[in-house]
């Protein structure tokens, strides 16, 4: 029960849900969930069956512990989630973006005492999703989970993890206005040949000096007004192509009147 309740907890961090979003659409208490993560007390058949709407995956699945989500970072041939074992492929190219444009952001602004992951998360989203509407082709291509905090990018946590561990990046805890925060800083500068287009930079230049100067709240609440955000399901990945239908205050590409 210990290592099913585990997995349930890995599964919400990884649609970046916490216990009292869970609990909500299961119906039960806080307390319920951190109880079940922790293996001392029993998931009843109809969870398990909400459990299942919840992370779209089979009961099967969800039980069958030697199914963990995890990101891939290796070549793969292309970063699609797939539901039954919620595993996403990132191709080295976008390992080395991701990267690379994490360090652009950090390098320019990660001192500003408002940058903590949160708003790193929008930052990217941002970046991500005007660059594919403006262009039509990905920049870094990373998959967003929506959840109530905004867009939330999956792999985020575990390419973090390995910069920290290569000595591309510090992290470390701090507070903004007495909230709790994460910040990491550069430890490297970022490498212009990963970003040689001249687009690449005008997108990310013209997100940090619209957005950078937004607190986390601020931000958030900014990406829940955009379209990809507000047609997608909770706990869903948002769909790239939405940005076709984003609203003038969103909207980065001068479309035709025919379009």
């Amino acid at each position: 029960m210990v290592k099913t309740g585990g997995k349930i907890k890995e599964l919400r961090t990884c649609f970046g849900m916490s216990q009292q979003e869970l609990a909500g659409k299961l119906g039960v208490s806080r307390p319920a969930i951190s109880q079940i993560e922790k293996g001392e007390r029993k998931i009843a058949a109809e969870e398990l069956i909400k459990l299942s709407e919840v992370f779209n995956l089979s009961i099967d699945s969800l039980l069958d512990l030697k199914k963990e989500p995890e990101v891939i970072l290796q070549e793969a041939k292309k970063g699609k989630k797939i539901k039954s074992q919620i595993r996403i492929n990132i191709p080295q190219r976008n390992l080395e973006k991701f990267k690379e444009v994490l360090l652009y952001i950090l390098n320019k602004v990660g001192s500003k005492p408002n940058i903590g992951e949160t708003v790193i998360y929008k930052l990217l989203y941002f970046i991500d999703f005007n660059y594919y509407e403006k262009y039509e082709e990905q920049l870094i291509g990373a998959s967003y989970i929506k959840n109530r905090f905004g867009p939330t990018p999956i792999e985020f946590e575990k390419i973090v993890r390995k910069m920290i561990e290569d000595g591309e990046i510090e992290k470390i805890k701090s507070s903004y206005f007495d909230f709790p925060q994460t910040k990491y800083l550069p430890v490297r500068k970022y490498n212009l040949d990963k970003l040689n287009n001249s687009n690449e930079i005008e997108i990310i230049e013209d997100v940090l000096k619209k957005l950078s100067d937004m607190n986390a709240s601020q931000i958030s609440e900014h990406s829940h007004n955009d379209v990809p955000w507000l047609t997608t399901e909770d706990g869903e990945i948002i769909e790239y192509e939405s940005v076709f239908y984003r609203t003038p205050p969103y909207s980065v590409r001068e479309y035709s009147e025919d379009i």
